[in-house]
């Protein structure tokens, strides 16, 4: 027998020893593995009802499990640093029975995209229905400069790394979530020849930020506003105001 056939087969027994020592092997009496994109049937939790006990899945997380967990276990790049913020989120939770912390950072991070590129492009008006007077003000302040200047500015956000909530507080109606954004973006700003003053159209850079968000807890309105954007902390980037004045 060949040498490369002996070798072939040898190679074969080695991976199918592997795999079994991996997967195991089917005796016919395992239980099959439920179709992910299939419904369940009508009755799948009929046993359950019958010995007076539901699977763990079937209960709905409440807005404080949620907030517990996201505490616990961070998750694509959104997390809540620190027992004062989760002390924090839970007050708010209580006094609005809608808010999900989940869909709250989902949003937070829509709206850092959208506000950065608004501001890049002038967009005044998107900007206006996003943020509070005072953020609005400093925004618009550093937009009438650029025109000043004859200046252009173009910024994109490729991807926000991380989402951090560092504090929340409810103060009388109001809930305050303060979240440090962490961004990969490229922005250039240009004079009225279209020479480039500072940035690089291809070079991507990390940017940090720190927002806060605010929004009345008995409003029927469910937006959420920029309430601020803080600076004056280590790596703060200066592609957005400061509408605290540091």
């Amino acid at each position: 027998m060949p040498v490369d056939i002996i070798v072939y087969a040898l190679v074969a027994a080695g991976l199918i020893f592997w795999l079994r020592s991996i997967l195991g092997t089917r005796h016919g009496d395992e239980r099959s593995r439920p179709n992910p994109y299939e419904a369940p049937p009508e009755n799948a939790n009929a046993d359950d009802a019958l010995s007076g006990t539901l699977p763990m899945d079937d209960r709905v997380p409440t807005p404080e499990d949620k907030v517990a967990e996201l505490a616990k276990n961070p998750m694509r790049g959104m997390s809540i640093e620190g027992k004062s913020a989760e002390a924090g989120l839970l007050d708010i939770t209580k006094a609005d029975k809608d808010f999900d912390i989940n869909f709250f950072l989902e949003g937070a991070q829509e709206a850092f995209v959208i506000v950065v590129e608004a501001f890049g492009e002038g967009d005044r008006d998107t900007l206006n229905g996003l943020l509070a007077p005072n953020v609005f003000d400093a925004f618009d302040q550093a937009i009438a400069e650029r025109e000043k200047n004859d200046e252009t500015m173009q910024t994109e956000i490729h991807a926000i790394k991380k989402a951090e909530i560092t504090d929340a507080r409810l103060d009388r109606k109001t809930a305050l979530i303060t979240v440090r954004f962490t961004a990969e973006e490229t922005s250039v700003i240009k004079d009225s020849n279209g020479e480039i003053v500072s940035g690089h159209p291809d070079k991507v850079t990390q940017m940090r930020d720190m927002w806060v968000f605010s929004r009345e807890v008995r409003a029927r309105d469910p937006r959420w506003f920029l309430h601020e954007t803080k600076g004056d902390f280590d790596g703060d980037n200066e592609t957005i105001p400061n509408s605290d004045g540091q």
